[in-house]
């Protein structure tokens, strides 16, 4: 069936935009939705993850206008995590073109599978802040996972910015709502641009399509980003939940 531009457009614009008000909400997960339905509309894996690394930009972009007007972001750690994770996102970019992904893409839904049934087995985890390793060994030990996360996040785009959520609740003790801060300004805008750069250099990009998915990115990640804010850290908990189990049985079942 061949649809018109406008339409085919539209249905990109509506895609992104309902993917990053949950991916925004949530911590993560954009590449749940907006991933697929770019390669289901023709394009090939790698020129569609190209695409969608892209436009993810305007995700962080969008969360960011929301979350700073309510502040709380501590600086040292914003250069920490950039610091850990910008290195292994570009490594990611500059191996995932080369690799083929099935195998990887099983073992990062059981992966993600088991992030949301430990967070559901953990019903208090991430209700209240409770800072910690945040200096010395812990603080390395939490570098090293980050740069691991950022390798994911450069390759394999589908809800890695969910590991960095839970990986700043469950070792650096953040709650939620911050952790989730954290990961769409951060992940969302930097470690995005840097794997998008990468991959623009390196891979192709369906250009066209970009107009359509920025717009709904932004939008999405202001809207989830304020939805966020409101509902608190137990909405905010189940969201994540509920996504890293569906990213998890996508992944797994292909």
């Amino acid at each position: 069936m061949v649809i018109g531009k406008s339409v085919e457009h539209f249905i990109l614009f509506l895609v992104s935009l309902v993917a990053n008000v949950f991916s925004a909400f949530a911590g993560g997960g954009a590449g749940l939705l907006q991933l697929p339905a770019l390669i289901f509309l023709g394009l090939p894996f790698g020129i569609a993850l190209a695409t969608h690394k892209i436009a993810s930009v305007a995700l962080g972009l969008g969360a960011t206008l929301r979350h700073l007007k309510e502040g709380g972001l501590q600086r040292r750690f914003v250069i920490f995590i950039l610091a850990s994770g910008l290195p292994g996102v570009l490594l990611g970019a500059s191996l995932i073109l080369q690799v083929p992904g099935r195998v990887a893409e099983v073992a990062l839904g059981m992966l993600t599978l088991g992030l949301g049934l430990y967070s559901v087995a953990k019903p208090s985890m991430g209700m209240e802040e409770q800072p910690r390793n945040r200096s010395g060994r812990g603080l390395w030990i939490g570098a090293v996972g980050l740069f691991g996360i950022g390798v994911l996040n450069g390759s394999l785009t589908s809800g890695t910015g969910l590991f960095v959520t839970l990986w700043l609740v469950r070792w650096f003790g953040a709650d939620y709502r911050q952790a989730v801060a954290y990961t769409l300004v951060l992940v969302g805008m930097f470690w995005n641009g840097a794997g998008a750069v990468t991959l623009g250099i390196l891979g192709e990009v369906r250009w066209d399509w970009l107009p359509a998915l920025l717009l709904g990115s932004l939008l999405g990640g202001y809207l989830g980003a304020h939805f966020a804010i409101l509902k608190g850290n137990r909405w905010i908990k189940r969201a994540f939940e509920a996504v890293t189990l569906l990213i998890g049985l996508k992944l797994v079942i292909g």
